[in-house]
């Protein structure tokens, strides 16, 4: 068998060699998202709709045992403080879980968690995505347990969940607080943050993200958030529960470094 040198490099490592040698991660400091999106090639959403329904059908049909951002796994890599946060929510519900997930695409956390939460007493998972993912949802993989939405209103108002959670989604809108403002307004119980960017400090930062060819040709604008002003932002309204480093751990950004991290948030009761 032949190998070559990313064969033989631990993963955090291979990961700062592929970035040193400038064929994806993140890159720059734009002013304005429109700036980055200019610099972005895009990505073909047919394409990436596409390669997400052939992986997540085979875990579904059980071919397969894991998918993420399109890829395949032979193992499931978990995210044990989320999967505790989720079981932990679901132990104050009556063994009840009824959750947004956000971006959720065709269902790659849902799939990737169910077999620890295929025994609560009721499990509502619905997904707010863009139209071609939620039609596509719909046809292939809506079940009593997994729904999909267009709107983030009509989900809320359908289901009355009591959970919302943002896995490696809210850094890719172009206006996050925005959308976390509605997501306070809306009154939530419980937010759920995982893989999502943070800098090392420093201001909120807009870079451009080159996602590997072996996933799909991309290159699309991305936040990395200040962790402070993250936290202030819920700091009237939620409590943090918990914070915990996630799936990439350090991300290299130039010559500074960026993290992925998650977070778990309750309501503050009204006093």
């Amino acid at each position: 068998m032949d190998f070559s040198v990313r064969d033989l490099l631990p993963p955090v490592v291979l990961k700062v060699y592929q970035m040193l040698q400038g064929r994806f991660g993140y890159f720059g400091s734009y002013a304005t998202w429109g700036e980055a999106k200019k610099s972005s090639t895009g990505y073909d959403t047919e394409l990436i709709l596409g390669k997400a329904r052939d992986s997540l059908l085979k875990v579904k049909r059980g071919e397969a045992v894991y998918e993420r951002d399109s890829v395949m796994f032979d193992m499931v890599q978990y995210s044990w403080p989320l999967l505790a946060g989720l079981l932990w929510i679901a132990s104050q519900k009556g063994n009840r879980i009824n959750l947004v997930d956000f971006g959720g695409s065709l269902g790659s956390t849902y799939y990737q968690n169910l077999k620890f939460l295929s025994h609560l007493k009721e499990l509502r998972w619905n997904i707010v995505e863009q139209k071609n993912f939620v039609d596509c949802g719909k046809r292939d993989f809506e079940n009593e347990h997994l729904k999909f939405y267009h709107e983030l209103e009509k989900c809320f108002f359908d289901q009355r969940p009591d959970t919302i959670l943002f896995s490696g989604a809210i850094q890719y809108l172009e206006q996050p607080y925005s959308m976390l403002g509605k997501i306070r307004s809306l009154g939530f119980e419980f937010l759920l943050f995982d893989r999502t960017t943070f800098i090392e400090s420093g201001e909120d930062r807009i870079t451009l993200q080159k996602v590997p060819p072996d996933i799909y040709e991309a290159s699309y604008p991305a936040w990395f958030f200040n962790r402070e002003k993250f936290l202030e932002f819920f700091s009237a309204d939620y409590e943090l529960m918990v914070e915990f480093d996630a799936l990439a751990g350090a991300i290299p950004l130039g010559n500074r470094f960026g993290y992925d991290k998650g977070f778990i948030f309750r309501k503050r009761e009204a006093k």
